[in-house]
């Protein structure tokens, strides 16, 4: 199965956060599951350390495990984040959400905010 980790998850899974359920760990650790990175959450979390928001275990370029594939951002991407429904506005959100209704992948997340857009849920 291909997985966009949102960014907290990402953020918890390496930091060894007990808020990410060990069901959800080993999905991540699972070898037959694909795990996806999107730019974008490293941009989220580029932005919130530079603002001293967020402190991070490792440089931003060593954050993601080797394990992780990158998910570039597209054209097609963009054009789908301006035509969702405001549900809300968190930018870096919204570009997740297009993604995986793009790519037609899961998304793991704990945001309350993503079930209206319709998108896979894990």
């Amino acid at each position: 199965m291909e997985i966009l980790l949102d960014t907290h998850i990402l953020l918890w899974f390496v930091k060894g956060d007990a808020r990410l359920p060990v069901p959800r760990r080993e999905m991540i650790i699972n070898p037959s599951n694909h795990i996806l990175v999107s730019l974008a959450s490293l941009w989220e979390i580029a932005i919130k350390t530079s603002l001293g928001k967020l402190d991070i275990p490792a440089s931003l370029d060593l954050l993601v495990p080797v394990e992780m594939d990158f998910l570039n951002t597209t054209l097609a991407h963009i054009l789908l984040v301006q035509a969702l429904p405001f549900h809300h506005k968190d930018p870096f959100d919204r570009m997740l959400i297009a993604q995986a209704l793009t790519e037609d992948i899961h998304i793991m997340t704990d945001d309350p905010n993503f079930p209206p857009y319709r998108v896979k849920l894990i």
